[in-house]
Parts: C-alpha cells; sequence; structure tokens
C-alpha cells in the first residue's frame, strides 16, 4: 500500500489538482484517485510530481508494508 502526502504538498504549494494535473501530464480525476488512495502512481509519474516539488519521491509517496 502505498500512502501519500500529495494533498499536503499542494497545499503548501497553493496549487490545484488541476494545476498540478497539467504540470505533470494527467488529468485532475488522476491526481483525486492519488490523493484518494485508489490509484498507486507509476514511477515516472511519482517522479514527475516529486520534481514539480522539487522533493525525493519518498517524501511525498510512503510504501507501507
Amino acid at each position: 500500500m502505498i500512502q501519500t502526502k500529495l494533498k499536503e504538498y499542494r497545499a503548501k504549494y497553493n496549487m490545484t489538482q488541476e494545476d498540478l494535473a497539467q504540470r505533470v501530464g494527467v488529468r485532475r480525476e488522476t491526481i483525486g484517485n492519488l490523493e484518494k488512495g485508489r490509484y498507486n502512481p507509476s514511477l515516472v509519474l511519482a517522479w514527475r510530481i516529486a520534481q514539480v516539488f522539487s522533493v525525493p519521491i519518498e517524501e511525498i509517496f510512503i510504501i507501507e508494508a
């Protein structure tokens, strides 16, 4: 299971789901599903999101055993 701090990072940067979606090349619904834990990101998407916030992937996405 992957937990995410995506919503917190968006709030910190005053960014909407739509803003983030456009920056990483996905639909707004994808960002919403990531935040609700309904969807796990591909490695490429996780990397793109981490790049937007200038943090390592593991700062945003936490894998729980």
